[in-house]
């Protein structure tokens, strides 16, 4: 996977527009009724970093960046201002934020997830980019500490115990994470006239599988 671990300058991703994307394949049928189906398990987002830029001095940076993944050949880091960590925006995070697993007595690997609920039904989000150092695991009532009762995968969002945790505890976890992203665009178009009037550049910005 071609990818950089490098988090975007998050001083230019906030203000971004974007959010999540889902696809959805709509045939309307003779009678009126609709068929719906996604190719897609997980939703993907996607972003606008143009919106960030405040200065010349931004558009600098941003161009830089993007000639050190060489366009959209390497992903890198995103901080998504309004979904980055796994408690409220308002509240911090803490060890049962999300329920992340079971333990069975045998399972030692637990993906760190987040989950969005509403309605009765609910979309479990993989996170794969946890920003090192904020991970919060529990085991039951049990706070668990990096190293010594497990170790974190940050490039993937892995926790692995170094015990399995017994049959039928729970598994929680709090953290701040990041997403994995990839411009998508093969260039990026500045005019100083146009942005000094007030005018900023597209960049499209996806999230990619890792």
């Amino acid at each position: 996977m071609n990818f950089h671990e490098v988090l975007f300058p998050p001083d230019l991703s906030f203000g971004a527009l974007g959010g999540p994307q889902r696809r959805v394949d709509v045939v309307t049928l003779a009678n009126g009724y609709e068929e719906r189906n996604t190719p897609w398990a997980h939703s993907r987002r996607v972003y606008d970093a143009g919106l960030g830029m405040r200065s010349l001095d931004d558009i600098e940076r941003v161009i830089a960046f993007y000639e050190a993944r060489f366009g959209q050949m390497f992903g890198f880091r995103w901080k998504d201002w309004s979904d980055y960590k796994s408690s409220r925006p308002s509240a911090a995070i803490a060890y049962d934020d999300q329920d992340i697993g079971t333990g069975d007595g045998t399972r030692t690997q637990f993906q760190i997830i987040k989950t969005y609920r509403s309605g009765g039904h609910a979309y479990a989000r993989p996170i794969t980019k946890p920003v090192v150092g904020s991970v919060l695991v529990m085991v039951e009532q049990d706070e668990k500490r990096e190293t010594i009762d497990y170790t974190l995968n940050s490039k993937s969002g892995m926790i692995v115990f170094n015990h399995p945790p017994d049959p039928d505890t729970r598994v929680y976890a709090g953290y701040e994470f990041d997403v994995p992203v990839r411009f998508d665009s093969d260039r990026i178009l500045t005019n100083i006239a146009s942005f000094q009037a007030g005018q900023v550049p597209d960049i499209p910005i996806r999230e990619v599988r890792v």
